[in-house]
């Protein structure tokens, strides 16, 4: 009999597997804020919900160390004062291991069929996560309550659908008979196990704790596997959320809940470290900066990494027909979030002599004031400004803002902004410099935050050959050009499949270089330095689990 949790959202399923397919647009978690989709009264029950949960204890009954951490402070300017359960590696693995026991024998409906309701669930409580979201990223409401919520939901629902996908191929059991000439034939029965890797663990980031952390979460739990969720110290509150939803969803479907569980920690703890060295863990999950990741492929050696670090990435300008659709649409990505997010722009190359344009030839001086004035253009309002540049979620997006500014001439400064309705937020504007193309000792690694540099080559060719070296060299998630050549165009195809990078072509409307929908585009590709795995396809649930099998004569 099929799991009632697997046939209630069968449906959900088949449509996925469907979209995964086709790569069109789909969603089940619609992205718009209204009570038309989330009911009257969800909008303010989820900010009513978030604020019961501040300056108190998160209910959380696990196995742990005694104790509790906490310490997160809203980039809008006020603590949380929420506390967590204190985690020691050994006494939590201990209570997961027994935990494992009567999940990991469920078999693959039982997975899915649970993942499926964790999803519904959370997509249920999206505005109490997206408050938890934004009051922990920095990010403005809007985009906290879409990338936070549905379309990180999304990328959970990805994540199973791949791995049923992968999981259906295998047969429960075979006839194998080979005949053997005048001779009876031989006969056997074989049976195949999906069995699961163990203990997964997923370390999430400060800046997309869910749409960085779901692919794995439920990547690993799809596929029969165990999941520590740990949180960055800074961003606990939003997956603390998500794992007390997968408890309850285990408990309710009688498994033990300790199947998921939080491994919260102070900052400077070393728990981490701690539990990707452990035996148990068998597959790690990271996103976050290229030191850590580095550190986990090279140490974890008993687990499966999948790691997302940092990268360089690109815009070619080369020449364009709608400048000022150009304009619009790269003024709007570097200024999206102030820049905090892994696929945000940061080196924008234009050849000396400039550029041609369906208005007439642009001198390089001039294409970047044109991008200089889009940036302000776009922020002249601050009402509107602090609901796209969001918060800075830490100072050291600040502190890096300080030293790009003497990297060279300053063609568009960084500047606060006062928040309507949160004064103490800490908010500032992308700060764009001018640089020369031999300076890449300052615009080849990344600069995490709203910074950007105006890069003078001395030609389409020259950056071109820029971008492919820093993206073989330093990685990168996401390249751009804007070109009216075919042949251009072209090159920079072939550039971007020869180094393993998301390419985008002339991007003037309402899609922008940063910005990565489910079901469709592929986020990160694992073909270069930046990331070694992408989400999602199916090599990234394929490795999860293994085949048992065995066989008897009949």
């Amino acid at each position: 009999m099929p799991h009632p949790l697997f046939e209630r959202h069968r449906a959900t399923l088949d449509r996925a597997l469907q979209a995964i397919a086709e790569r069109g647009y789909w969603t089940p978690y619609p992205e718009a804020p209204s009570p038309r989709v989330y009911g009257e009264g969800a909008a303010d029950a989820g900010k009513a919900a978030f604020e019961a949960l501040r300056d108190r204890a998160f209910a959380l009954d696990q196995p742990g160390g005694g104790g509790t951490v906490g310490g997160e402070r809203s980039p809008y300017g006020f603590p949380l004062g929420v506390t967590y359960p204190r985690a020691d590696p050994a006494t939590l693995l201990a209570g997961v291991a027994r935990a494992r026991g009567s999940w990991s024998k469920a078999g693959p409906e039982a997975w899915v069929g649970v993942c499926l309701e964790i999803l519904h669930r959370l997509n249920q409580q999206s505005f109490l996560v997206a408050h938890a979201v934004m009051h922990t990223t920095g990010q403005a409401f809007m985009m906290a309550f879409q990338a936070g919520g549905p379309h990180a939901q999304d990328r959970g629902l990805e994540a199973v659908a791949y791995a049923w996908d992968e999981m259906r191929r295998i047969p429960a059991q075979a006839l194998w008979e080979k005949p053997q000439g005048k001779n009876e034939p031989l006969r056997m029965e074989k049976r195949y196990r999906i069995v699961p890797r163990g203990i997964g663990l997923v370390i999430g980031c400060c800046t997309f704790p869910t749409w960085n952390s779901y692919p794995g979460i439920f990547a690993d739990l799809a596929t029969g596997n165990a999941v520590v969720v740990k949180p960055h110290p800074g961003a606990i509150l939003p997956l603390a959320l998500t794992v007390r939803i997968a408890r309850d969803v285990l408990a309710e479907a009688g498994f033990d809940p300790n199947v998921v569980t939080l491994a919260a920690h102070e900052a400077g703890d070393s728990i981490a470290q701690a539990l990707a060295l452990r035996p148990e863990v068998k597959l790690i999950d990271f996103t976050g900066s290229t030191v850590n990741g580095d550190w986990l492929e090279t140490h974890a050696r008993q687990a499966q990494v999948y790691t997302e670090k940092a990268g360089v990435n690109q815009i070619v300008v080369d020449s364009a027909g709608d400048w000022k659709g150009v304009v619009r649409n790269v003024a709007f990505s570097l200024a999206l979030y102030s820049g905090q997010m892994c696929t945000a722009p940061q080196n924008i190359y234009v050849p000396r002599d400039g550029i041609d344009t369906a208005d007439g030839h642009l001198g390089f001086d001039a294409v970047a004031a044109a991008l200089a004035q889009g940036v302000d253009q776009l922020l002249s309002d601050p009402a509107r400004a602090v609901e796209v540049l969001g918060a800075v979620q830490n100072d050291g997006v600040l502190q890096r803002i300080d030293a790009a500014r003497a990297l060279g001439p300053v063609v568009l400064d960084s500047r606060p902004i006062v928040h309507p309705q949160h004064p103490a937020a800490v908010i500032r504007t992308p700060l764009i410099v001018r640089l020369d193309a031999a300076d890449r000792d300052k615009y080849l690694r990344e600069w995490f935050g709203p910074i950007a540099f105006v890069v003078a080559t001395a030609s389409t060719d020259e950056s071109l050959a820029i971008a492919r070296d820093a993206v073989v060299g330093h990685g990168a998630l996401t390249l751009a050009v804007y070109s009216r050549s075919p042949a251009v165009q072209e090159r920079a195809v072939e550039l971007a499949e020869e180094a393993g990078v998301a390419l985008s072509i002339n991007l003037t409307g309402g899609v922008f270089v940063n910005q990565s929908a489910a079901f469709s585009d592929y986020h990160g590709t694992g073909a270069n330095p930046a990331a070694n795995a992408a989400l999602t396809d199916a090599a990234f649930v394929a490795g999860r689990f293994r085949v048992v099998q065995h066989r008897r004569h009949v």
